[in-house]
């Protein structure tokens, strides 16, 4: 459907916007009517499952079901690729390729959160990077082209290690090769060979999630890209490099994930305190808030690692808290600049009076963001401390230590982000621009940031039902991939 928009007539912008929008919305829909008629929570297996034979001669299917795992990401997808398509509202320039780009994406990544099969994820994986290249180069800032060829360079990097991965999946143990995700849950390998293809599959989820040091394309892609983009990958594309490290790594891989786990616990406490203490010498704003969701990956970091129940909850709960979380800053922060063109917080000041919608919809999230009880980034990395502390993986002094190491970065998250505030909204005017552009925030974004803000509340207030989507698939990975 979204390549008819390349029939509507080249300036009509508005029709364009709308029909896109009007796809979106129709999708999301459909997804919320299958979740709530179709979709049983208590029940771990595949649901909605969609099997055709795609080459027969090397059995290969497209693929497609959802589960405990999947249905929570698909449908943050649907609402946030929603939303971006109303923030991309005042975007006027090649409004066709703009629009069919964002559709791209939006269906890419409905792929890869419902693909069975392994083959079908890469595809899926490789489909999403084209579009956000040419949305960032396009329509991007003026280190545009720099930063989305940094882009291409370190997720295409990364993604040579994934095909390697699954062809050696596919081709190992068998005359014909097997990439079903049922299949390969059930596969073992040498303990070697285990051990190299989680390294594989590794680097290339590491560079999307990030995790350092894979991490510097994104400071720079998001500092440059248009706000609407952003929304798209700090909502959801580093959701999918979590989202694999669980699916592939953990229940394809247990035992190397096992090995690897103490390591991981290690990296995911120095990024939380390293990329907030870099949060904090950053004076471009959007640079701030990216490094600021470098450091909120730590947490699903040490979820992950955890082993636990509630250790993974929490890292799928985090997944869902940070995407509304950072795509409401990264939206707040376009539409700031849109109105003082200023990007750099040493320049700005005293704009809390004029703009005092603004004011209180960046302080709400920014409160959400630095966890403030009754958010759902409270309850997230809550749930998250609780998995390490009752991870019996580990000695009770590693424990506490990583416990410190994380209270150290959540101290220094308000420090960011409330320093943030005070330069953006007080003292002294020091904004060179007429009193013109300082008008405050019209229906479409108030409407945008309390769609946004209502989840992030709910999900703080009543956690059960995030939790509830997620609670039994992770129970059935941990017992039956780390029991043999």
């Amino acid at each position: 459907m979204g390549s008819l928009i390349f029939f509507f007539p080249h300036k009509g912008n508005r029709s364009i916007r709308w029909y896109t929008v009007c796809i979106c919305f129709l999708e999301l829909l459909l997804t919320t009517y299958a979740f709530c008629y179709h979709f049983q929570i208590d029940d771990p297996l595949i649901q909605l499952v969609e099997d055709y034979k795609w080459i027969g001669s090397l059995d290969f299917h497209w693929r497609l079901g959802i589960d405990g795992l999947s249905i929570g990401p698909i449908l943050l997808t649907g609402f946030i690729t929603t939303l971006a398509t109303l923030a991309a509202w005042p975007v006027t320039r090649d409004s066709r390729l703009f629009h069919f780009l964002m559709l791209a994406m939006y269906s890419g990544q409905i792929g890869l959160f419902s693909s069975r099969d392994l083959l079908l994820f890469f595809l899926m994986w490789e489909f999403e990077l084209i579009p956000v290249y040419l949305l960032v180069s396009m329509w991007g800032g003026k280190k545009r082209l720099y930063s989305a060829t940094k882009f291409i360079l370190y997720t295409a990097g990364g993604s040579i290690f994934l095909l390697m991965g699954v062809l050696g999946i596919g081709l190992y143990g068998s005359t014909e090769p097997t990439l079903n995700f049922e299949k390969l849950a059930n596969q073992t390998y040498p303990v070697v060979l285990e051990i190299i293809f989680y390294i594989g599959f590794l680097i290339s989820f590491a560079v999307k999630l990030p995790i350092i040091p894979l991490h510097t394309w994104l400071p720079d892609t998001h500092g440059e890209a248009h706000y609407s983009t952003c929304m798209l990958l700090a909502g959801i594309l580093l959701k999918m490099g979590a989202y694999g490290l669980v699916r592939v790594n953990m229940e394809l891989f247990p035992h190397a994930h096992s090995q690897f786990c103490p390591w991981f616990m290690i990296v995911g406490a120095i990024q939380i305190i390293y990329a907030a203490s870099t949060s904090i010498s950053q004076q471009n704003l959007k640079k701030r808030i990216a490094y600021s969701s470098v450091s909120h990956m730590g947490f699903i970091i040490i979820g992950i690692s955890s082993i636990t129940d509630m250790g993974l909850n929490g890292a799928l709960l985090q997944i869902i808290s940070h995407g509304f979380i950072g795509a409401a800053l990264f939206f707040l922060a376009g539409t700031t600049y849109d109105r003082i063109r200023l990007v750099y917080l040493d320049e700005m000041g005293g704009i809390a009076i004029p703009m005092s919608k603004m004011f209180t919809m960046f302080s709400s999230f920014s409160m959400a963001s630095l966890a403030l009880p009754g958010m759902s980034g409270f309850v997230a990395e809550l749930i998250v401390f609780f998995g390490l502390i009752t991870s019996p993986k580990y000695l009770l002094m590693t424990k506490l230590l990583i416990t410190f190491v994380m209270a150290i970065g959540m101290l220094l998250t308000p420090i960011y982000l409330l320093s943030m505030l005070r330069q953006m909204f007080y003292g002294y005017k020091i904004v060179n621009v007429s009193n013109s552009y300082f008008f405050d925030s019209g229906p479409r974004e108030l409407f945008l940031s309390i769609s946004i803000f209502l989840p992030v509340l709910g999900i703080g207030i009543y956690p059960d039902f995030a939790l509830s989507l997620s609670v039994e698939k992770t129970e059935v990975i941990l017992s039956n991939s780390f029991s043999r």
